[in-house]
C-alpha cells in the first residue's frame, strides 16, 4: 500500500516521504479500514517535528483521525463486518491507503456525514464539548467569544455554542473567513482580532465582557481576552496556536473574580472514563444536528500542499486527505 512514512524527525516534513509499503494485518482485537478520508489536525504536524507530547517510534505513519470501510478483521472481533463504514483514531496512521486499529475505538460512521466530515468531527467536536459543557458549563444565553473561529476547533466551538443556546461572537484575523463563519453559522457577533478586540468584545455584551472565551490562540490573544472577559467568568485555554505561552498575572484573576480552565478533551476522559464514555456518547448523539465543514480535500500524494494549508492557516474548518483519489 502507499503510506506516509515519517522516517527521522525534521523541519519542514523533510523526514517525511510517500513509500509503497506492505498493507498491515490486524492483530488481536483489532481491524483493518480501507481509508476514504483522513483529517489534518496540528498534532500530525507537530509529531512530524518531534514537537507533540506523544512521540512514535520511527517510522511512523501520521494521521490520527480516520473514517473509511472495514476491510479485514481479526479473530473475534464481532462488532463489525467487512464493508461497514467506520469512523475512529487509527494506531497505524490515517496517511495511508489502509489502517489498522483497535475495534473498539472504531464507531459505525453516521449516515449524515460523508467519509470526509466523519474524518473530521470528532476531535474538533469533542474539545468543544469537553470546553463547553464540563469544564465551563455553558448556560443557554451566556456570550461565548470563540477565538479561531475559522479553525477546526474554533468552528466546532461556534457550532456546539449556537445549538446549546448561548451568544456567540466568533474571532478571527481574517474578514474573509468571518465572512464563511457568518454565512454558514450565524453567529450573534464577528469581530476580527486586528488591532485589538477588547473594546469590540465589551461593546458586542453591553459593557459585561464574555461569560465565556474559548482560546486555541495562546499569546497576545490570550492577554487581550482578560480584559474582557466578564466578572465570575471563564477563560478557557485549549492550545497555543500562536506559538507564544501566555503568562497571566494572577491578581488579574483576583480583580476580575475570572477562572482560567485548562482544556485536554482526550485526557479528561483517560482521568474519568465513564464521563469520557459519557462525552464520546453525546458528541456522537449530536452528529445529526452538527455542521462539520470541510475545507479542502487533497490525494495522498499531494500530502505536503494538505499539511501547508493547516500551517498557514488557509482553511475554515478542516483539511482532509483522501487516499481514493
Amino acid at each position: 500500500m502507499r503510506a506516509l512514512l515519517v522516517e527521522e524527525l525534521a523541519p519542514d516534513y523533510g523526514g517525511c516521504a510517500l513509500k509503497e509499503i506492505d498493507t498491515p494485518a490486524p492483530g488481536p482485537g483489532e481491524v483493518q479500514v480501507r481509508v476514504k478520508a483522513a483529517a489534518v489536525n496540528f498534532p500530525d504536524l507537530l509529531q512530524t517535528r518531534g514537537e507533540y507530547q506523544h512521540k512514535p517510534a520511527l517510522p511512523f505513519i501520521p494521521g490520527m483521525e480516520i473514517a473509511g470501510e472495514v476491510s479485514a478483521l481479526s479473530e473475534g472481533v464481532s462488532a463489525f463486518a467487512v464493508g461497514d463504514p467506520v469512523v475512529g483514531g487509527a494506531r497505524i496512521g490515517g496517511f495511508s491507503e489502509y489502517a489498522v486499529t483497535y475495534a473498539a475505538g472504531l464507531r459505525r460512521k453516521p449516515d449524515g456525514l460523508s467519509f470526509s466530515q466523519a474524518a473530521g468531527y470528532a476531535t474538533a467536536y469533542l474539545t468543544a464539548y469537553v470546553s463547553l459543557v464540563r469544564r465551563a458549563r455553558l448556560q443557554a444565553g451566556e456570550w461565548v467569544l470563540v477565538h479561531g473561529a475559522a479553525g477546526g476547533v474554533g468552528l466546532a466551538a461556534v457550532d456546539l455554542a449556537k445549538h446549546l443556546g448561548a451568544k456567540v461572537i466568533a474571532a478571527s484575523a481574517s474578514d474573509d473567513k468571518l465572512a464563511i463563519v457568518q454565512a454558514e453559522y450565524a453567529p450573534d457577533a464577528v469581530v476580527n482580532v486586528s488591532g485589538g478586540f477588547r473594546e469590540k468584545v465589551k461593546e458586542i455584551t453591553g459593557g459585561r465582557g464574555a461569560d465565556v472565551i474559548y482560546d486555541p490562540v495562546g499569546g497576545d490573544v490570550f492577554d487581550e481576552s482578560t480584559r474582557c472577559i466578564a466578572f465570575d467568568g471563564r477563560l478557557l485555554v485549549v492550545g497555543f496556536a500562536s506559538g507564544r505561552l501566555p503568562v497571566l498575572p494572577v491578581n488579574m484573576a483576583l480583580i476580575k473574580g475570572f477562572s482560567v480552565m485548562g482544556v485536554r478533551a482526550g485526557e479528561y476522559g483517560r482521568q474519568f472514563p465513564e464521563k469520557g464514555a459519557e462525552n464520546q456518547a453525546a458528541v456522537w448523539g449530536l452528529a445529526d444536528k452538527m455542521k462539520p465543514r470541510v475545507d479542502r480535500e487533497f490525494a495522498l500524494a499531494d500530502w505536503r500542499a494538505a499539511f501547508d494549508s493547516l500551517a498557514q492557516r488557509k482553511v475554515v474548518g478542516k483539511t482532509i486527505v483522501r487516499p481514493d483519489l
